[in-house]
């Protein structure tokens, strides 16, 4: 049986890895049994075997899924709950809001959408549709995104919408053949999405969370954790609305219930810290006849009295010590007048001093809880002490009381009262976990029977489905092929249109650079290339200023923004330079602007070198070799 768990706990393992789904908080009762259906499903015996056939066939995951997440639900599922709900939790709630205020509301474990939708329907009839659409928004999530899908279309047969009624089937409905769609104006106000409320945060903000029959399928650890993230995300005075098989009889800090028969409860605010008061004055009584012997009166009721004490003065020295506290720390007589910090007690079991100085600082009383002190190997008590100053209203500050309280009776009932308190917790919730599988069992025998009585509408819509995906794939590769075919003239066209542009700049006896408005190099051509020594790959995407050739560029600058400027009208430039064979030259350089939609979106860039005669503005009358 142990080598079945282990394998069935490897199983959950590998799912969780693989796809995200964390099912190791389900109660293995029933998660190994849905497991074991889809097994028989696949003729297959062992988990382990089922293991590798997961990682063979990835396309059983989605059958597994289906198969361990049954989705049951209906619209107004038990309609005394929902009527309690609207007229005694929510039109309260909304009635307290103000009147601008959003509504948040999250249907956790939603399925295929019909609690969400009763959700909308309900609010819809408290606020009318306008303010509804204004303030409403209801967040529906599960793990099951085939589920989620059906949920999304807001599509429901015949079967679905009979918990519908009629009046609202009539105002939230439309008919659509044989099935209903909801009203598209209210559908927008659900969004739904994916989450797994054992792993992903909570919605937060939220003013109503309903949760049926959704939590009786997890451990009770997990359904803590989750019950924990319900609380995070709930606002104060928030209602919690539970299915028939959930009563949170042991999470009471955290909910309490409205109405436990029908499963609604309200968020437990966190407790504020308790403030404490300062004591009242304790008036003065009235002045009475002196009694004989009162000192040794008062001597003898401290020294029996039951509480350990001891007495420090100011300066430090042991004034008195009781029988209780001698008998405690092991003190004498002779330990009286002695200083405080040269006994044993002072240091043991808690550092006393500090707290005697803080006391004396402060002239309050302080208290240490919880102070273990060991007499003897199994001889161990617990302590609480008390630090109070003594001050006298003409003297001052005379000394400090030390009083140990034996707490060490209570600690131990209090360590058995909290046993207690378990093993009751965990007897109420072996009985909800008894519930919640008696009603998980109906769940999947309902399930079974729905899905049974579905089939055939199943597969008359999958037939309908794939004669229009059918259609719509025709219609998808008629376009393609028409796009292809575009795609591939616009590839000739300008195949043939860079052909042509390389044989232009390729034939010019110039070199030509071509810059964008930033002056980055856009065109360098192969005259460029042979008169400077620096190659196309090296120049395009420069700056045209930052090019280390032998043309003293930044002298193109003033011509170049005349270009960008638009100005039709440049006067070439001749410039001394240095082509790539080192060679001293002449180059004559001319500038135009590159057209563009609004203004220049660049520069042409032609330069020539050779020998001009002054003031010539044509060609070289002779040609330097470079």
């Amino acid at each position: 049986m142990e080598a079945v768990d282990s394998q069935f706990e490897e199983l959950l393992l590998h799912v969780k890895e693989l796809r995200g789904f964390d099912f190791t908080g389900y109660k293995r009762s029933s998660l190994m049994r849905r497991v074991d259906r889809r097994m028989a499903q696949v003729a297959i015996d062992s988990y382990g075997d089922y293991h590798d056939y997961l990682e063979v066939h990835p396309d059983e995951f989605t059958a597994l899924f289906n198969t361990i997440l049954i989705n049951v639900t209906a619209f107004f599922r038990d309609p005394e709950a929902w009527d309690y709900l609207r007229h005694e939790v929510i039109e309260p709630l909304l009635a307290a809001k103000p009147a601008d205020m959003p509504i948040r509301v999250w249907s956790a474990g939603c399925a295929s959408g019909e609690e969400a939708y009763t959700l909308a329907m309900v609010l819809c009839e408290i606020l009318g549709p306008e303010r509804y659409r204004e303030r409403v928004k209801i967040y529906a999530t599960d793990v099951d995104e085939e589920q989620l899908g059906e949920a999304r279309h807001g599509s429901y047969g015949q079967r679905a919408i009979a918990g519908v009624p009629p009046e609202l089937l009539g105002r939230y409905f439309e008919a659509n053949g044989n099935r209903y769609v909801f009203r598209k104006d209210l559908r927008r106000t659900v969004i739904f999405g994916r989450n797994d409320l054992v792993q992903d945060a909570p919605i937060s903000r939220v003013d109503i969370l309903t949760c049926r029959n959704t939590l009786m399928y997890f451990n009770a650890e997990t359904q803590a954790r989750i019950l924990g993230r319900f609380h995070f995300g709930l606002l104060d005075g928030g209602a919690l609305f539970l299915g028939k098989a959930e009563m949170l009889l042991s999470h009471s800090q955290l909910f309490v219930p409205v109405d436990l028969k029908r499963r609604v409860f309200r968020k437990v605010s966190r407790p504020a810290a308790l403030i404490g008061s300062a004591p009242a004055d304790v008036p003065a009584m009235p002045g009475r006849t002196q009694l004989a012997g009162l000192d040794q009166l008062r001597h003898a009721a401290l020294l029996t009295n039951p509480l350990a004490q001891i007495v420090v003065t100011a300066n430090g020295v042991v004034a008195f010590s009781n029988r209780k506290a001698n008998d405690l720390f092991g003190l004498a007589a002779r330990d009286v007048g002695r200083r405080f910090q040269d006994l044993e007690l002072s240091y043991r079991p808690i550092e006393l001093r500090k707290h005697i100085e803080q006391a004396q600082a402060e002239q309050s009383s302080l208290r240490v809880s919880d102070v273990e002190y060991t007499r003897a190997p199994g001889d161990t008590v617990y302590l609480d002490v008390q630090v109070s100053p003594l001050i006298d209203a003409e003297a001052g500050l005379l000394g400090v009381t030390l009083i140990f309280h034996d707490t060490t009776a209570a600690r131990q009932l209090r360590t058995e009262l909290e046993h207690a308190n378990s093993e009751l917790e965990a007897a109420y919730e072996e009985l909800q976990s008894t519930n919640e599988e008696l009603e998980t069992t109906n769940e999947e025998l309902q399930s079974t029977v729905e899905e049974l009585e579905t089939t055939n509408e199943e597969l008359q819509s999958t037939n309908e489905e794939l004669e229009t995906m059918n259609e719509e794939l025709q219609s998808t590769n008629d376009e393609l092929q028409s796009i292809n075919e575009q795609l591939h003239r616009s590839s000739m066209e300008l195949d043939q249109a860079n052909a042509f542009l390389d044989a232009v700049l390729g034939g010019l006896r110039a070199g030509i650079a071509v810059v964008n408005r930033d002056l980055r190099v856009q065109v360098w051509n192969r005259e460029a290339e042979n008169l400077w020594g620096l190659r196309s790959a090296e120049a395009v995407g420069e700056h045209l200023l930052n090019l280390d050739i032998g043309l003293p560029v930044d002298r193109l600058r003033p011509l170049v923004r005349q270009a960008l400027a638009g100005d039709q009208n440049i006067e070439d430039l001749e410039l001394e330079a240095v082509n790539r064979r080192g060679r001293a030259i002449t180059v004559r350089v001319a500038c135009s602007p590159l057209a563009g939609a609004e203004e220049p979106a660049g520069a042409i860039i032609a330069m020539e070198a050779g020998e001009f005669a002054p003031g010539s503005a044509g060609h070289p009358s002779e040609r330097t070799e470079v």
